[in-house]
């Protein structure tokens, strides 16, 4: 074969940093796209079954009325878009749901409220669901917007798994899709959340209009967290008539999927979530994200609030490329989580005599 045919992909390595320097991102995402995904595609095998899909069900327990002005939620009340608002899920509802979806073939149940920070009578009512929910069997999740230690480790105590909190995009960009939270604030909640021993749930949204260095710098950011979050939604935007990016152009597909395999190898270990926006995705493009290292869905007709492909087409989609559910070993997870959080408990009364605990947000960042 003629020399100048031969490619050479860069050196495979599943090695976990959390020093990647973005001149090191944008060379991934500038790779050739069949060498980034058989990179990809190596990292993913050396951590993984290449062809176990770890499944998930989302169920909205309160919608609406947020007091955040994020340029892509329909749930804010900046906008009109047509929604309405919706207490909190009485706590049966929220049970039956979470049996449903695990009969569907679901191994985790993630519950998301429109907050900005829960008030202490409605964390009491959302701690019972997560008790309930993983009585069941179920991992639990939740999303409640921002949290502080105390309220993480109240979280924690009542057995949740894993608390959501998406850093949505690059620091740079951030400014311009959002301007009711900071950076810092997300990331200071992500810092109560590990300090509470309860695992990571942290992704973004790319098509927010954003610039390919910031999907490299949002990444970034992400592999800079220690440890990696365990799981890592890479969310395609869902646009919606009446948010402030409704008529943003739309992301080409194959710079999502470039994204999903540069994630992958960023973060070896962690799940990487195909999340919002599969119910604009054709088959040929979620084949390419689960070959470029996607091992991660939401199972279901809906995700909060946008749709979502429904059970019958995954499972489908999942018999005509030989995937299957991840099993999930609730013992060992259990023990792992009593664990951490004995761990956390510890590490704390250990700072107990330090006068200052401040959470410094630029550190590692």
């Amino acid at each position: 074969m003629p020399a100048e045919f031969v490619t050479s992909p860069a050196p495979t390595t599943s090695t976990v940093r959390h020093d990647w320097t973005l001149e090191e991102i944008e060379a991934l995402f500038a790779l050739p796209f069949n060498d980034l995904l058989f990179q990809a595609q190596q990292v993913h095998r050396q951590h993984f079954d290449p062809n176990a899909v770890q499944v998930s069900t989302l169920l909205s327990i309160k919608t609406g009325a947020c007091p955040e002005d994020c340029k892509y939620c329909p749930q804010s009340a900046h906008y009109t878009t047509g929604l309405d608002k919706e207490k909190l899920l009485a706590i049966e509802k929220v049970i039956e749901q979470a049996k449903a979806a695990q009969e569907a073939g679901a191994s985790r149940f993630c519950m998301g409220a429109a907050w900005r920070s829960p008030r202490q009578k409605d964390l009491e009512v959302v701690l019972e669901m997560v008790r309930r929910v993983k009585a069941l069997g179920l991992e639990t999740c939740m999303t409640l917007g921002m949290v502080d230690p105390e309220q993480a480790q109240q979280l924690a105590q009542a057995g949740l798994d894993y608390y959501n909190h998406n850093l949505d995009t690059s620091p740079d960009y951030y400014g311009e899709i959002i301007t009711t939270r900071r950076y810092t604030d997300r990331l200071e909640t992500l810092a109560n959340v590990r300090d509470a021993g309860m695992k990571v749930c942290a992704g973004g949204i790319l098509g927010l209009g954003e610039a390919p260095r910031d999907r490299a710098a949002l990444l970034q950011q992400l592999a800079r967290l220690q440890p990696h979050p365990e799981s890592v939604p890479i969310n395609m935007l869902v646009k919606v008539a009446g948010t402030p990016l409704e008529d943003v152009e739309d992301l080409d597909p194959l710079d999502f999927i470039r994204a999903i395999a540069v994630a992958r190898i960023l973060m070896p270990a962690s799940h990487v979530r195909l999340s919002a926006g599969r119910e604009q995705m054709s088959e040929s493009t979620q084949a390419l994200a689960f070959l470029a290292g996607a091992n991660s869905i939401f199972y279901g007709e809906r995700l909060l609030t946008t749709a979502n492909p429904q059970a019958s087409r995954d499972r489908e989609l999942f018999r005509k490329l030989g995937l299957h559910p991840e099993r999930r070993d609730t013992c060992r997870d259990d023990e792992r989580q009593q664990a951490e959080l004995a761990s956390a408990v510890a590490r704390q009364a250990e700072q107990a005599h330090v006068a200052a605990l401040a959470y410094d947000a630029t550190q590692g960042v």
